[in-house]
């Protein structure tokens, strides 16, 4: 075998600050990862800026960057790029928002004075969020409204005619009093609070809190955008590309950029996700035709917005184990040639519960190559190594060798 394979293993939200509960390490330098701490001495590390100067740090602008797309040229809205994934017909006169069914607060006071509790209403199952969400569909969806189904909490909402209009994202305000984040928009607020009114004594969300776990009780928008137009993947880098993601964001990228988009089993974008069938898929696609696999985990920014060091730390390590050590150990046995980058998109730090725009650490094998190191692979050792690449959108022509 002779033709190169390309690999980016894409640990969402992965980056951290120094955490006094770790021994003062951050929880990728704390984590227990040997098969990072195995390639970082056959590699380059260093670091890379993800978000352009003036945009908001978010998955979106950061995983365009990753995949060669700047942010500043073909980013449009978050939400749109998730209508793709589910296959929502956009008009260019169409709005799209993310419709995430969050926890709010349930005593009685008015619905401004409640608090958002959970973002992810306690990661939520698809099927039963998908069932929440047709019992606001049936009231509140119209011609110039429109609700789609997405993963777990994550929905979303057609604005026919729309504007796009700055919402707050629930991730960034956990712990906070509403009201000064809700919507100007006043039938985007009487649909946010209509939802609790249809949802907040559902008999999904009775039994959820019967079992001590959070209830999905209220819609909540935001990433308002229009329709994306990407350019080809294949065209832009010369390869055939394809997504593993359980979430919708990384998938519309995908659909937008003329990538595939694997479908795996289990996948939840939540810390007890598919991580062996995320594996299987990119090697599967690797036989069968495609030259790069993007294998991208949620987990370990789902854990920093939930504020949890362990399972941060779990998070990264089941990466190691399930994702980078099982895949390097086929590639290997399979003689296959291949570069393989790690790295995470932004940071999503335990401290503040929602994403930053500092720059990330990058990992970069390449099995035809391997340097001969004594670094390990975290935050400090990537800043001390000297590597820097401002642009993030750069960095996908390091990979493939384009530089």
């Amino acid at each position: 075998m002779s033709e190169k394979k390309y690999i980016i293993v894409l640990g969402d939200g992965m980056a951290d600050e120094p955490l006094e509960a770790l021994g003062g390490k951050t929880p990728l330098a704390y984590a227990d990862t040997p098969a990072m701490d195995k390639l970082s001495k056959l590699s380059e590390i260093g670091l890379v800026h993800t978000i352009p100067e003036g945009m908001k740090p978010g998955s979106d602008t950061a995983n365009l960057s990753v995949l060669g797309y700047d942010p500043k040229i073909y980013y449009s809205g978050r939400s749109p790029l998730e209508a793709l994934s589910i296959g929502v017909p956009m008009k260019d006169t169409d709005v799209a928002l993310r419709c995430n069914i969050v926890t709010i607060s349930e005593e009685d006071v008015p619905f401004e004075e409640r608090t958002i509790i959970d973002h992810s209403s306690g990661e939520i199952s698809t099927e039963e969020c998908t069932v929440l969400l047709e019992a606001v569909k049936e009231e509140l969806q119209d011609e110039t409204y429109q609700f789609y189904a997405g993963t777990s909490y994550r929905h979303c909402l057609i604005w026919n005619n729309g504007q796009v209009t700055d919402l707050a994202q629930p991730h960034d305000i956990p712990g906070r009093v509403i009201g000064k984040y809700l919507p100007h928009d006043e039938h985007l607020l009487y649909m946010m609070k209509r939802s609790h009114e249809i949802l907040v004594n559902h008999p999904i969300n009775i039994e959820r809190k019967q079992k001590g776990l959070n209830p999905a009780n209220c819609c909540w928008f935001w990433g308002a955008g229009t329709k994306p137009s990407l350019s080809s993947f294949e065209e832009k880098n010369g390869l055939k590309g394809m997504m593993i993601s359980a979430v919708d964001l990384l998938k519309g990228i995908a659909v937008g950029a003329g990538m595939g988009v694997a479908k795996v089993k289990g996948a939840n974008g939540g810390l007890n996700t598919n991580y062996e069938g995320k594996v299987r898929a990119a090697l599967d696609a690797l036989k069968n035709g495609y030259d790069f696999a993007y294998i991208h985990v949620e987990a370990p920014d789902e854990m920093g917005h939930q504020g949890s060091v362990e399972k941060k730390v779990q998070a990264i390590e089941y990466l190691d184990k399930r994702v980078i050590g099982p895949l390097v150990k086929a590639l290997d046995g399979e003689g296959r040639d291949y570069r393989l980058l790690v790295m995470p998109d932004h940071p999503t730090p335990i401290r503040v519960r929602t994403h930053t725009s500092d720059s990330v650490p990058y990992l970069l094998y390449d099995s035809t190559a391997p340097k001969k190191e004594s670094h390990f692979y975290n935050e400090k050792e990537a800043g001390e190594s000297g590597n820097f690449i401002s642009q993030g959108h750069t960095i996908i022509n390091k990979l493939t060798e384009r530089v």
